[in-house]
């Protein structure tokens, strides 16, 4: 019972943010931010996107191949695309990771590799993502300097708290292989091994996910930009990273909810107007959704070719 509400739970609690900021701010903030985006931004949005999906279909590429999954890097930047348009488009924010992962793992016969191939590649870089939100907290002078460094203790403290975790599975291994979750410790310790802590693998993975990292902020910071604040980039990119942070919560309608209601409250604790924050991730939002259009031809395209290899059944006929 409980797996089957909590993904409904997930749902109401991203548009139960929306219906509390359209409470406090107006339809006012979200149509407004709508009107300011401009070809400008959608171009600047477009441009890094294909960059950030470029990075990310080679991470998924190294993460893949060391678990043994071969995904060509073509191959990998269309599905990503894809992925990146059923995110933006369906609750949750992770239903086109699900249907990537299933993909790939039908496509090379191994649907569990296939699975974790991709939790792993995400999974990656989100930990990039918070060393390096908690890195910029530390040291780059901010409004929000004052809580930076609580935030990014916290931030680095959970994925310490992760890898602690991993090491004392891996010790505890060895008295009960025999058990499930020591077959599954054991599956996940192969995995980082080969997948991602690997000599091959990890460099690449590392600059791929600081460079998607470094792509986003960017188009938070364009997306400021055209919602009209005036705010120095210095300034905005904590307060970026902590709404990336926030969007990546798969607590979202289509994307939409945790990321405006984190803006807001970002840049209320930055001394800035918490509408502002909302109009910017409102505007954010939007480059997101139109620079993924390109999954949307992926999709059409590969209904277009199974459409094409079904072979019509032909009628018999009757011979008198």
């Amino acid at each position: 019972m409980t797996r089957r509400w909590w993904p409904v739970v997930r749902l109401l609690a991203g548009a139960a943010i929306l219906v509390l900021l359209v409470v406090r701010f107006g339809t006012g903030a979200f149509l407004g931010a709508l009107r300011q985006v401009d070809g400008w931004s959608l171009s600047a949005a477009a441009a890094l996107a294909l960059l950030t999906t470029v990075c990310c279909a080679w991470r998924w590429s190294l993460v893949a191949r060391g678990l043994g999954v071969r995904v060509p890097l073509p191959a990998a930047v269309a599905a990503y695309y894809r992925s990146q348009f059923l995110n933006a488009t369906l609750p949750g924010g992770v239903l086109g990771d699900v249907d990537r992962a299933v993909r790939s793992g039908r496509d090379a016969g191994d649907l569990g590799r296939g699975i974790r191939a991709v939790a792993w590649e995400r999974g990656a870089g989100q930990v990039v993502q918070v060393v390096l939100a908690a890195a910029v907290l530390l040291l780059l002078p901010s409004p929000a300097r004052a809580s930076g460094p609580l935030v990014a203790g916290a931030l680095l403290l959970a994925v310490l708290v992760g890898v602690l975790g991993a090491v004392l599975c891996s010790r505890a291994l060895p008295r009960r292989r025999s058990s499930r979750w020591a077959r599954v410790a054991t599956a996940a310790l192969a995995d980082l091994r080969g997948g991602l802590l690997a000599r091959r693998a990890w460099p690449g993975i590392v600059v791929a996910s600081s460079v998607v990292v470094a792509g986003h902020v960017l188009t938070f910071l364009v997306a400021a930009r055209a919602a009209g604040t005036t705010v120095s980039l210095v300034r905005m990119v904590p307060l970026a990273l902590l709404v990336l942070l926030a969007a990546a919560l798969p607590t979202n309608v289509a994307g939409w909810g945790p990321r405006e209601g984190a803006a807001a409250w970002a840049f209320s604790m930055a001394g800035l107007q918490a509408a502002d924050g909302v109009a910017v991730a409102v505007v954010y939002g939007v480059l997101v959704l139109v620079a993924s259009l390109p999954g949307a031809a992926v999709l059409l395209a590969g209904r277009l070719r199974r459409d094409r290899g079904k072979v019509p059944r032909r009628a018999g006929v009757a011979h008198g």
